[in-house]
Order: structure tokens, then sequence, then C-alpha cells
């Protein structure tokens, strides 16, 4: 009985079985052990690796099949064999937690694998990591990462019922509460939504209620058919990504993802921004040096990407001028051609990233950006 408690090998383990008297065994394991060394037979192989006299195995005892691993040692393995009449028996007579015999048992090694609801609950539970407030805000929707930290400057955000009015300070938007404006920040963040606007002229780029004529009610007819796909849904809050000032039309990009916002406006990004100026008169060789020279923008001296003067359409005395900028700074373009004493008669932004306006795109039409899109204007396609 002890040679069985450690695992045999293959050349010993029939005749380690066969040499066992049955008077020594007890009588609700006889059984068993006739089966065992009937099932070793079968399986066992000698150690050069010849099948020599290997037999199929009756399907009555099929269940309790023997494995041999590559060092020869001889595991239970369990193929879904029928039971006899003996073992049913023998089973039956079986006292609970009774004493088994067990030849070298494997057992598993492999990490217990969990449902995907129960490794969120913990990533957002236990793993989640405490970030700036302004990136939350921003995350959550709330604006893009500056808009946030005005909005917390202004003493509009409370962390734990406490106002905040430092946009670094680290929180866990998980575990901790956080209102703006007196309405809690929800826990998990909404769906990401992208857009690409046309704006006309005469609209402004303001998500205040009271705004006349804001971008945004553009999106209207777009809201109407949300509504009824998501009825008792709120609404997500979108903002602009940047700003065309009330007299610039041209391209737009509205979204509710504060990062994404972020790396378009930031300077940092290295994304540029092309734009058609058309003055009302021919552009000279020194005016288009004085715009390439750039001018001192918010008490910031920038300078365009790019200057090019378009062709001239016959009997127009008007003048087109492509202008390239990276700062992308308020009025920055307008402030170009004035230094050249041109006067801008219109001005229109055609591209953002690597993302171009569409001519199908009218002014006051949208469409919503595909994530193919989205990279393509962060220059990731």
């Amino acid at each position: 009985m002890g040679g069985l408690a450690t695992p045999l090998r293959c050349a010993h383990a029939s005749s380690l079985l066969f040499a066992t008297k049955p008077s020594l065994i007890q009588p609700r394991l006889a059984s068993r052990f006739a089966r065992l060394s009937l099932a070793i037979n079968c399986v066992a192989q000698p150690e050069s690796g010849a099948s020599e006299g290997k037999r199929i195995v009756p399907s009555r005892v099929a269940r309790p099949v023997l494995d041999i691993n590559d060092k020869g040692e001889i595991y239970m393995k369990d193929v879904g064999g029928v039971a006899s009449v003996e073992e049913g028996e023998v089973k039956r007579r079986a006292k609970p937690d009774s004493t088994r015999i067990s030849v070298g048992v494997k057992k598993s090694s492999a990490v217990p694998r969990y449902s995907k609801a129960a490794r969120r609950f913990y990533n957002e539970t236990y793993r989640a990591e405490s970030e700036r407030l302004s990136k939350v805000l921003a995350a959550a929707g709330v604006a893009s990462r500056r808009s946030s930290e005005e909005i917390i400057f202004a003493g509009r955000v409370k962390v734990n019922g406490k106002v905040c009015t430092v946009p670094q300070t680290p929180v866990n938007p998980l575990k901790d509460i956080i209102f703006l404006d007196g309405r809690s920040l929800p826990k998990k963040a909404p769906p990401k939504f992208y857009f690409a606007l046309h704006k006309p002229k005469g609209y402004i780029c303001s998500s205040a209620k009271d705004a006349p004529k804001p971008v945004l009610s553009l999106l209207e007819e777009y809201w109407k058919i949300w509504d009824k796909k998501n009825p008792g849904g709120v609404r997500p809050r979108l903002f602009t990504v940047g700003r065309l000032d009330v007299a610039t039309s041209g391209l737009l990009l509205i979204t509710n993802d504060g990062d994404f916002a972020q790396r378009v406006s930031h300077p940092s990004s290295g994304l540029t921004k092309e734009y058609i100026a058309t003055v009302a008169e021919r552009v000279t060789k020194r005016q288009l040096q004085l715009i390439a020279a750039g001018t001192k923008v918010q008490d910031v001296h920038v300078v365009p990407t790019e200057v090019e003067p378009l062709p001239v359409e016959a009997g127009d005395a008007r003048q087109r001028i492509r202008i390239v900028v990276c700062e992308g700074r308020n009025r920055e373009v307008r402030e170009l051609v004035a230094n050249a004493g041109l006067e801008v008669l219109g001005l229109k932004r055609v591209r953002i990233g690597g993302l171009t306006l569409s001519r199908k795109l009218g002014p006051g039409k949208y469409e919503a950006l595909t994530e193919i899109q989205v990279n393509t204007v962060l220059n990731l396609q």
C-alpha cells in the first residue's frame, strides 16, 4: 500500500499491482484495484516507447483510465465510461470521506478564469488610479481640458463636499464624489460623440443657453432622432473643439471627449489648421513676406507654417491666400493678414490635422465622424 502513494513507473506498474495480495485489500476497494490493474495493462507501455501488448479497454471499466506523462508517471484519467454493476454496489456501500488510493493524481495549476463583469468590477473598484481633477472633468464630457480648468478656478466644482479650485488635485472618479454646479458627476463615462460641422457665418461657438445662434443648435435634428432611439436618456454635453469667431466659417469639430479636444487644440500636439483668407486686393510679394514673418497675438509672436497665394479668377479684384497655422490662437489668421496691411473680406477653415472639410458638407450641415476619421484628425491614419 505504501508503494502506491507515489507515482508508479510504467515498467513496474503492472507487476506491482498484480503482486498485491487481494486478502490485504479492504473488500470495498477490491473492485477498484482489479479495474486499476486492468487499466494499467491496457495503457502502460515499456520505457522504450514500444506499443506491444496494448489492449482495448472494456467500456465497463473505461471510466478510471490511467494516463502516462513524459516522465513515466501514471495519472488517473476520466474518459466517461459506463460503470459496472459491481462498481455501483461498491459505491453504494462506501461511506462518505472514505480512504481513497491516489496514483499520482495530477492537479491543475491553471489560473481560474472570471467573467467579464467580475474583472470589470475588480478593475473599477480596486485598481482605479487617481487622476487630475481637470482631466476627470474633461473625460466626463464636461468641457475641454482648458475650459475645465476655468470651471474649477471659478469654484463650481466640489470634491467630497468641499469646493476645489486646484485643477491638479488628484481624485478617483470611482470613489470620490464630484459635484459640478450642484449636480453629481456620473461614475460611468458617457459614450463618445464626434461631429464635423460646416459652420456658417453669424453663428458663435458657445454652449451658453442664452447665447444667440449657437453652433450647437445646428445639431438639433440629430438629437431628435437620438431621443427616439434612447427614450428617457440624458443627452451628452457637447462642446466645440476650439473656436471660430462669428465672421469665420468652415470646419468645426464638436465632441464630448475632453482628451480628444485637448489633443486637437493644444499647440503641443503639432496639429496644423488650414485657412483660406479672401482679401480685397491683389497681394504683393512684400505682403506675403510680412504674413510669413508672423506677428504678435496675445503677447506671443506667432509664425504661420505655410503661406501661399491662390490663383485669381478672371475679372475678380479679390484674391485668396492659403495660410496654415499651428498655434490656432484667437483671431490669429486675421491678425497675420492685417499685419500685412490687407483687409480680410472672408475667412474659412478647410482643414484640421488630417481631416479636410468635405465638399458635400454645405454650410450648416454636419456629419458624425467614424473612428477612422477621428484618427485621421490626429494624423494617426
